[in-house]
Formats: structure tokens, C-alpha cells, sequence
């Protein structure tokens, strides 16, 4: 066996694992060894790091950010970033669609499985009854995932795969099948968030694809640019003005949209966890605390300076997939961008949640400007073919 073939291997018993510890948090399953396997996951992924053929100027790229992984870890105990550093420089020469085409196999069946042995009554409940809004009790259907949002953001995850698999090459009922099941998931778990963000997924798609003219012109990288941007800015606001959104009329208004959200950063912690005062350059020990709004999440787990650079990286992201042309990546990550403003089911020790993590990977050298032509992406790829 070559290096390449072994290499490949590892990343995906590693994937493998990853992806199985991700569903057996959605599941009512408990795993008392999720740190270890974590642990697993990073020397699966350093090994096949160490089996892959870079250049010096990648090696330093590496390098450099596996030290900011090392200061993070010194400073804040998390080990996250090492753990993101490695798996995306392994997902070098594997292909974020060969990655992406087997998370879908592997979650697809994990899903199916734990809402199998729900309704069959052996694992996990049906339905939940409980007051979700507004105060009214209600019955939503969860099929295995612990709560119906969980149901709907699985569906959510497993559409934009399928969207970035398929998209660009299918019929456009296909479009309208996605919409219809989007609805029907909707009235099983009443997940508001859930429904509009997969509908705004499936829309963006058909647009992109009905209207071959946007797919090469920047107006969808533009835009999805400045969605990021919105949404750091949103961010921002939510932690400065939780404590007083009383007395803002307009941003109150919005956070009722977001179900309180951002007035409860404030308001659901003792150290009001998430406003802007605990949010620290580099993260602190103490920044543990889970709270929905991904994108305060992600600066006040691991700091601002990480934030601020991972959030750079997907600016690069974006310019790369102008380049290539590659928009059913702007789907994806116009998609994610908005989920994450409500939710922070990416921003998470969970690796595998993250597909801007893989998208990253199947490019980063191209990004900074360091694969001196070594590798074409499988945007490109799918093109010449």
C-alpha cells in the first residue's frame, strides 16, 4: 500500500469516527469516551498529515497555524483549533465532494437508523410535549433527536450536502421535491429557523441554477461576502446591547424574531456569558458556557484574534469560489452563515458539523496562494469534464 492510498485510509477511519460521534450526540445515546475518540480523530489526521506531500511554503502554512491552535490551547484549554488545523490540511488531495459524498451515505443512514429505533420504541422519543414559544404547549415530533430543532437542523445539513453533491446538475422538480419535504419536515418539528433557512438553501440553488448568467458573475459572491459580514456586525451588536434591548424599539423587534436570543445572552447566565465584556482577545478558561447566536459563540469561545482570522479565511473562501465559479459553494455557505446567526450548531467540538472546515480543506493552499498549481479543485475538475 502507498503513501497516498494509507493516508486516505486514515483520514477516513477518522472521519468515520468523527461523524459517529456526531450522531450519537443527536441520539439519546451517552458516550463517556467522546474525548478520548477525539483524541483518536487528531493522531488519525496528524498521521495522514505526515503521509501527505506538501511543498515548504504549505508546510509553513501549517505550521504557522498549528501554533495559533498551541496559544489557544496554553491560554483557554480548548483544543478545537489543533484539532480543525490538522483535519484541514489532511483533507489535502482527497476532495471536499469524495469527503462530502461519503458524510452524506454515513449521515443519512445514522439518521434513518436513530429515527428507526424511536418510532420501533428502542432508542430515544418520538414527540415531546412542552411550551416552545409564546407560551403554549404543543406537541413537536423529534423522531430520535432529543428535540424537533435538532430533527430539522439534521435535515437542514443533509440538505446542503445534497444540494452541493447534486445541485448543479439536477432536474429542476428536484428543486420543488426539496421545498415540499421541507415543509412536511417543518410540520413535524415546528422549527421556524429550521424551515426558513433550508427554504432560503433550496431557493438560492434554483435561482443560481435557473439562471446560468449569476453563476459567473459576482454578484452572488458579492453578496454572500456581505451576508458574512451582516452577520459579524449582528454579532457584535447582540453582545454590546443585550443588557438594554429594552430600550432599542428596532433591534427588540428583531431579537423577537430570533426567539429572545440576544436579550437572553444577558439575561439566562450569572456572568451573563456571550455580552461583550466576556469576550476576551484570546479566550479565557472560563468561556464555556453554550448559548444559541453562533457567531458569539465563536468569539466568545475562542476569542476574538481566532474569530477575526477564521472569519478572514472565509473571505478567502468566497474570492476562491468566485474564481472557480464554484456557487453551489456560495449556497452552502450563504446558508450556513444565516443558520449560524440563530444557532451554533457549526460552531461546536464536534468537527464534522462544520462543512466550511472540509470546503476550506479541499483549497487552503490555493486560498494563500501557496500549491504552485499542484492540484485542481473539484470545482474545476467538474468543469474541464
Amino acid at each position: 500500500m502507498n503513501r497516498e492510498k494509507a493516508g486516505s485510509g486514515l483520514f477516513f477511519i477518522a472521519l468515520t469516527i468523527e461523524l459517529l460521534i456526531l450522531l450519537v450526540d443527536k441520539s439519546a445515546i451517552t458516550n463517556p469516551i467522546e474525548g478520548r475518540l477525539f483524541q483518536i480523530t487528531f493522531l488519525l489526521f496528524a498521521c495522514k498529515v505526515c503521509l501527505t506531500k506538501y511543498t515548504a511554503a504549505e508546510w509553513t502554512l501549517i505550521a504557522l497555524f498549528e501554533m495559533i491552535g498551541l496559544i489557544s490551547y496554553l491560554v483557554t484549554g480548548r483544543n478545537e483549533i489543533i484539532r480543525i488545523v490538522t483535519m484541514i490540511a489532511a483533507c489535502r488531495d482527497i476532495g471536499e465532494k469524495t469527503v462530502f459524498s461519503y458524510m452524506f451515505r454515513v449521515v443519512s443512514a445514522g439518521c434513518a437508523l436513530i429515527v428507526l429505533l424511536s418510532l420501533f420504541g428502542v432508542l430515544g422519543t418520538v414527540k415531546m410535549t412542552a411550551v416552545f414559544r409564546a407560551d403554549v404547549e404543543e406537541t413537536r415530533y423529534c423522531l430520535g433527536m432529543g428535540h424537533p430543532n435538532s430533527l430539522h437542523c439534521m435535515f437542514f445539513m443533509l440538505v446542503l450536502l445534497f444540494l452541493y453533491l447534486y445541485g448543479s446538475r439536477m432536474k429542476k422538480y428536484w428543486f420543488g421535491v426539496l421545498f415540499l419535504a421541507n415543509i412536511l419536515v417543518f410540520l413535524l418539528t415546528g422549527s421556524k429557523t429550521g424551515m426558513a433557512v433550508t427554504a432560503f438553501a433550496v431557493l438560492m440553488a434554483a435561482v443560481l441554477v435557473s439562471f446560468p448568467g449569476l453563476q459567473e458573475k459576482k454578484l452572488a459572491y458579492g453578496l454572500t461576502a456581505a451576508l458574512l459580514g451582516g452577520c459579524i456586525v449582528i454579532a457584535f451588536v447582540a453582545a454590546a446591547c443585550s443588557e438594554r434591548l429594552a430600550y432599542h424599539d428596532f433591534l427588540r423587534m428583531f431579537d423577537r424574531l430570533l426567539s429572545d436570543r440576544i436579550i437572553n445572552l444577558y439575561y439566562d447566565s450569572a456572568s451573563h456569558a456571550g455580552t461583550l465584556p466576556t469576550w476576551t482577545l484570546l479566550g479565557v478558561p472560563e468561556n464555556e458556557y453554550y448559548f444559541d447566536l453562533g457567531w458569539v459563540r465563536l468569539f466568545y469561545w475562542y476569542g476574538i484574534i481566532p474569530a477575526l482570522i477564521y472569519i478572514f479565511i472565509l473571505f478567502l473562501l468566497i474570492r476562491e469560489f468566485y474564481r472557480e465559479k464554484a456557487y453551489m459553494g456560495i449556497v452552502v455557505l450563504a446558508s450556513l452563515f444565516i443558520y449560524t446567526l440563530v444557532e451554533a450548531h457549526i460552531i461546536s467540538v464536534y468537527l464534522a458539523r462544520d462543512y466550511t472546515l472540509f470546503l476550506i480543506g479541499g483549497r487552503f493552499e490555493k486560498m494563500f496562494g501557496v500549491n504552485k498549481g499542484k492540484r485542481e479543485t473539484d470545482a474545476e475538475r467538474d468543469k474541464s469534464e
